[in-house]
Order: structure tokens, then sequence, then C-alpha cells
């Protein structure tokens, strides 16, 4: 068998998943012509040392992650396992661990000085194996686990406000600015977020007590990239509630929340024709409905009854506030 020929095949077989070029390094072992066959080999077991080691830091990435998560789907492992393997391939092709040399000299007998004890010092050290790359997998472990999307902490939902007075107040400067650049109504914005939080009574938080202040039930999509909290909610299928866990959006103050709750609408098409209806708040709270706002069939009547209320239209903003 020509050796350039045979280096290149075996050059070939650091592709993880070509299976024909491994199958051509094995009979370049079989026919004992070329050592170059046998330090492919190493390479190639300590790969699978490589990947063996990998996917144990992946096993504890997934005992970390969330269940619902889209990066723990089957189709994101698949991809994911594929990469792995690769990457352990070449990793040990460009020196990996040492333990390729050790395997070399182990089989190739050709050090007569070279025994197993010798790999290991006194002092119970690795001796022969890249120590550098040790540390290299090991602080990528530790990023790996870092980097690991944790799972949501245990969210739970609690009071903001004394009252539904403090409640209105604390709300109403922001709804009042959220109001100008919808131009609607600030109670009818407040309406809104009593029916969301039950008067601020229903407002999650998160495992260490902060509230996300998310006033509006909106929750954390795709295109969100801030904090966001993990709690049980009730959506309507078919007209009969259903108990679900779902991401919601998290909030540093109230005036984000609002702030947020603005540019929500402002940027959706599918809400175009409630902001365009604002300055007649019923009007818009049907269109809220029709847009499929919210899951509850009973949305738009549920936020009409509460600003028509009394206790919404008796309150008076304190003189300076607002």
């Amino acid at each position: 068998m020509d050796t350039l020929h045979t280096r290149n095949q075996m050059e070939m077989a650091r592709n993880a998943h070509d299976v024909g070029s491994l199958n051509t390094l094995r009979e370049a072992i079989a026919s004992g012509e070329d050592q170059s066959a046998l330090e492919e080999t190493a390479k190639q077991f300590e790969a699978i040392f490589v990947q063996m080691m990998m996917k144990s830091m992946r096993k504890a990435q997934e005992a970390m992650a969330d269940e619902d998560s889209p990066f723990n789907s089957q189709q994101v492992k698949f991809y994911r396992d594929m990469h792995d393997q690769q990457l352990a391939v070449d990793l040990s092709s460009n020196g990996g661990l040492g333990l390729a040399d050790i395997i070399v000299k182990q089989l190739g007998q050709n050090n007569p000085d070279y025994t197993p004890a010798s790999v290991i010092r006194a002092d119970a050290n690795l001796s022969s194996i890249n120590r550098n790359t040790i540390e290299q997998v090991q602080s990528a472990q530790e990023n790996m686990l870092s980097a690991a999307p944790t799972k949501a902490a245990s969210a739970f939902k609690a009071p903001i406000a004394e009252d539904q007075q403090a409640f209105i107040q604390a709300l109403y400067p922001h709804a009042q600015k959220a109001a100008d650049q919808l131009g609607g109504d600030p109670k009818a914005i407040i309406a809104q977020a009593a029916v969301e939080t039950g008067w601020g009574q229903y407002v999650i938080h998160d495992s260490n007590g902060t509230p996300s202040y998310n006033l509006f039930g909106i929750k954390a999509d795709r295109n969100w990239q801030g904090k966001q909290a993990m709690v049980d909610t009730l959506e309507f299928s078919n007209g009969m509630p259903q108990k679900q866990k779902a991401a919601f959006r998290a909030y540093d103050s109230i005036g984000d929340a609002m702030q947020d709750y603005v540019s929500f609408l402002q940027s959706s098409p599918r809400y175009e024709k409630a902001v365009s209806e604002s300055q007649n708040s019923h009007a818009y709270f049907e269109a809220l409905q029709q847009a499929g706002y919210a899951t509850d069939p009973a949305y738009a009547d549920k936020l009409k009854s509460v600003y028509r209320g009394r206790t919404l239209n008796g309150f008076q903003p304190q003189a300076g506030k607002g």
C-alpha cells in the first residue's frame, strides 16, 4: 500500500462521520506497513475518550436545563452530538490530551524504557499527558455548565400594592405617559393591569421575592431578550380553562413594564386596530380581544367592567402627581 496514499486516507478518517475512511484506516493497521497507521489509530482512541468526557458534560448540562426549553429538543441534541463527535476528533488531531502518544509508545514497542507505570509520577500527577490541554477541557466544562440554560427558578405570585387605591396611585403617573403615547385613557390601561394582576395582588415574583412588575401578562417569546419568570397560568382552549406553565417577561420597575406594554402594542401589526381605537376605551378592549391578546372569551367584558367600576372612576390623582 502506497505510504502517501495511506496517510491521506487516514487523515480523512479524522471526520467522525466518514465511515468509509475509518475502514481504510482499519485496513492500514492490518497491513502493518505504515507506523503512521498506529499513530492515527491512537488519535481515534483518544477522540473516543474525549467524546465520552464531553458526553458527561452534556448530561450535566441537560440535568440543569428546563425540560420545555427549545434547546433541549431531540433535533437539537442530534446535531449537537454530531458536533461534539467531530470536535473530539479535531481536538485529538491537534495534540489533544497526549493520550495518543502514550498509546503509540505502549503498542509500538519503540521505547524499551517505557512502561505503563512511568505514566504516573510518584506524586500521582500525570507526566506524559498534556496538562495544559486537560486544564483547557476542564475550563470548557465549567464554561458549558455556566452557560447552560438553568431551570427556571420557582416563581410565585404576591402583592405589589396594599389595596386597590394604592395600586391605582402607583400606576397612574406611568399609565398617563403610556396613554399619551397610545392616544388613550390612562384609566383604561390601569383597568387592564387590574384584570391581569387582580389589582396588583397576584404579580409574579422570582424565587428571591423580587417582583417582575409584569402588569399585562406579556409572555417572554423568542424575541424577548430581558429577564423572565416561569409560572403557572390559566389558558382557555375551546372555551375550557387549562393550567399550563409559561415564561413571562420581567421588568425592573412599573415604568419599564408600562413602556414595554406600549412598545409591545405599537410594534405588532396584530394590535394595529387596537391602537387605532385607543381613544374609545370600549372599542380598544374589543380590538384587543379580537386580536387574541388573551384566550379568555370574556376578556373584553372584564376590562369594561373594571373600567366602568366605581373604584377606578372614583380615583383622583393626587396633586403634583400624574
